[in-house]
């Protein structure tokens, strides 16, 4: 093995020589020989997994062990190596393909996550559209039932307002008569009969006003 590095037309004449074992340029010569004998290395030890030089093999600490030479140990392991390359490979399409058919059911699902959110927002607002109408309706018919209730008191609690007036007046005219002191007058003041009418109407009226506590029904019919 050639220490020196050539150009290419000195190259060619060690190329051609058997006895020269040409490698690839290193910056570091000192890389390949041995530490111990200072000599190229150019055996593998298969039982110590290192590369080591013709004085370790045979009077060094390899001595009787298995070796090969580095362009077959060299050959081995890029046997090796390209079986797990291949492997590696394999591994990886197979991961790849795994990633795709992940990406593609995640599109699947997000697409139905996508057709549901929009099945149901549509569900809910259509519910809402009906919720909204109906609660219209409601109140509609509760304000209906409560003017239809009120009406007749209304207008009865008109009446009895005016009723009330009247038993005012009648009050008013006996508490006088009651306060005169001369008996005379008393007895001769005109327009004194419809004071003794108290309970004109009183039956009638008491029915009215039991009818309009109880009647009316249910809020919403």
């Amino acid at each position: 093995m050639c220490e020196a590095s050539l150009c290419d037309n000195h190259l060619i004449v060690h190329s051609k020589s058997p006895e020269h074992v040409l490698c690839d340029p290193t910056t570091s010569l000192e890389d390949r020989k041995c530490s111990v004998h200072k000599k190229i290395l150019e055996y593998y030890c298969t039982e110590d997994s290192s590369c080591i030089c013709m004085s370790c093999r045979v009077d060094g600490e390899h001595r009787g062990h298995q070796v090969e030479t580095l362009e077959e140990a060299s050959e081995k392991k890029k046997k090796k190596l390209r079986n797990v390359l291949q492997k590696l490979m394999t591994e990886r399409e197979e991961t790849e393909k795994r990633v795709k058919s992940l990406q593609e059911r995640r599109r699947k699902v997000q697409g139905k996550a996508d057709d549901e959110t929009k099945r149901v927002t549509d569900l809910f607002r259509d519910l809402r559209r009906r919720l909204e109408d109906l609660e219209k309706r409601v109140l509609r018919d509760i304000s209906g039932w409560a003017e239809r209730v009120s009406c007749p008191m209304l207008d009865y609690i008109r009446d009895l307002e005016i009723k009330k007036e009247e038993l005012s007046r009648k009050m008013r005219d006996i508490e006088e008569l009651c306060n005169m002191t001369d008996p005379l007058t008393v007895l001769q003041e005109s327009d004194t009969g419809d004071l003794w009418d108290t309970e004109d109407g009183d039956d009638e009226d008491r029915e009215r006003h039991e009818n309009l506590l109880h009647d009316g029904g249910d809020v919403v019919g």
